[in-house]
């Protein structure tokens, strides 16, 4: 439930950047409204979204686990995966159960309301649009390559993405929270497949840009083969412009720390590199840049820092809402 007078706060993305953050900001007293992509076409959700004709689970089920408020257990419960040897293989138990509540109350978006209720979730989850959509790339050569788990594994440099069909609609309360938004937070996440399927919903992107809020753009740490191989942190930037026509971002937050070298040397070889700041470029852009520590190892990977990025975050939305209180 929200507080009256908490200040609102819409974040855009999915993958495995959109939880982690979360788990940080759902200790804040702020209004959280998550939109998550529907892009994704593999693994489990794949598998239940062409077998059942449902927007995959997948992301979904992360944010809810994220911002969930319940005993552990359960949680570990929601997010467990099945290893077996039948058609169970590989599923996740919460996948599953949004399948099966999407069966019960005939529409997903309501599927996650209930579940939601039922994990006691902090703030709102929505899906980006009422439909899965299917994420394509064009390549700089010309070729298009079609699925969201297929484009990272192309071989070649993409130019653009863009959705299919053409009636995609966007969920009437994803454009009213960006409309309310005090901070629109974008990130983290893969550029081309976690955060622009949202932005290129039609109306939604032009919603975000079109926003009074402060646009916060959260940078990856490391570069993604087959998405932004030896990408700069102005190569991000500049790629969310050109597919939205807009120069929308006010702030971008980096990491400053030095990547240990063990660290280095096991991205190395999915052909990946910490993410350089490049500050004279940012500044042309007109960005505002945040760099702190924000990276820790967790599992044997690189994740931002959920306490510190949360910290920074709610810093500036304090400065925002000071701001527009006090004119």
């Amino acid at each position: 439930m929200r507080q009256e007078g908490q200040p609102r706060i819409v974040i855009i993305g999915g993958g495995t950047g959109l939880p982690v953050l979360l788990r940080g900001l759902k200790h804040y007293p702020v209004d959280i409204t998550a939109i998550v992509t529907v892009a994704d076409d593999g693994g489990s959700s794949g598998r239940l979204r062409e077998d059942l004709h449902i927007p995959p689970p997948g992301d979904i089920r992360n944010v809810l686990a994220a911002l969930s408020d319940v005993e552990p257990l359960i949680e570990e419960m929601f997010q467990h995966r099945f290893k077996t040897s039948n058609e169970l293989s590989g599923h996740s138990l919460g996948n599953l159960i949004l399948a099966a509540m999407t069966s019960i109350t005939g529409n997903f978006v309501h599927a996650i309301q209930e579940m939601s209720k039922v994990l006691n979730v902090h703030g709102k989850v929505l899906p980006a649009a009422i439909q899965s959509v299917v994420l394509n790339a064009e390549m700089e050569d010309g070729t298009i390559v079609s699925g969201e788990s297929k484009i990272p594994y192309s071989g070649k440099k993409i130019h653009k993405v863009f959705l299919t069909p053409d009636d995609i609609r966007p969920l009437p309360e994803t454009l009213q929270a960006i409309r309310q938004a005090d901070l629109i937070i974008l990130g983290p996440g893969s550029l081309y497949t976690s955060i622009l399927p949202n932005l290129l919903v039609p109306k939604l992107g032009e919603e975000v840009c079109r926003s009074r809020a402060k646009k916060v753009y959260i940078c990856n740490l490391m570069t993604q083969a087959g998405e932004t191989l030896n990408y700069s942190a102005s190569d991000h930037v500049e790629a969310l412009y050109k597919h939205l026509d807009s120069a929308f971002i006010h702030t971008i937050l980096v990491n400053n720390e030095e990547i240990p070298q063990d660290v280095q040397l096991r991205y190395k070889e999915e052909l990946a590199n910490p993410v350089q700041y490049d500050l004279p470029r940012l500044f042309e852009l007109g960005l505002e840049v945040v760099h702190a520590d924000i990276a820790i190892q967790e599992k044997g990977a690189l994740r931002h820092d959920p306490k510190k990025v949360a910290e920074i975050l709610y810093n500036l939305l304090l400065i925002e809402t000071n701001d527009a209180c006090n004119p």
